[in-house]
């Protein structure tokens, strides 16, 4: 079931790139912009990475901490942070729990790939719960920052 304005988030505890762990525990007290995205050296989610990479000065004045998620390996996710010289942690969900917990995966993408993450945003507030909730059917499009930003600033 599609998670909802006032859900509390499901915890997770993932590997990042720097193959630490990292929990959504490891926020809180703290607003979190929460990223699916299907899979590292794609066009779409290069564009929407290095975007977030651009500005996250906005995010940060918003006091919110970004964190990006897909179903790649932790050592995929250690070579395209490096590349693209992102600058908040990328996590791997291999075994997609996550990508099922927030329920933001594909059945079938492209090219019989099969539980890939959805491109998604998520506002996580202080408490742990879901304060903005926006999954992606079409792989191409790319979240409403504007609407993640405006919700960030009306929690502060």
């Amino acid at each position: 079931m599609a998670l909802q304005k006032g859900d509390k988030a499901p915890d997770f505890t993932l590997f990042d790139s720097d193959k630490k762990e990292v929990s959504l525990e490891d926020y809180k007290g703290k607003n979190v912009v929460l990223l699916f995205f299907p899979l590292a050296f794609t066009g779409v989610c290069t564009t929407e990475l290095c975007n977030m990479r651009d500005d996250i000065s906005s995010y940060q004045s918003l006091d919110a901490e970004v964190l990006a998620i897909s179903v790649d390996s932790l050592f995929t996710l250690e070579k395209y942070k490096a590349e693209q010289n992102l600058n908040f942690p990328l996590l791997a969900d291999f075994n997609r729990t996550v990508c099922a917990a927030y329920d933001t995966q594909y059945d079938d993408f492209v090219l019989g790939m099969k539980g890939v993450a959805k491109r998604s945003a998520f506002v996580i507030d202080k408490k742990g719960l879901v304060q903005y909730a926006e999954v992606l059917d079409n792989a191409g499009e790319l979240p409403d920052f504007e609407a993640v930003k405006g919700t960030l600033a009306s929690l502060n």
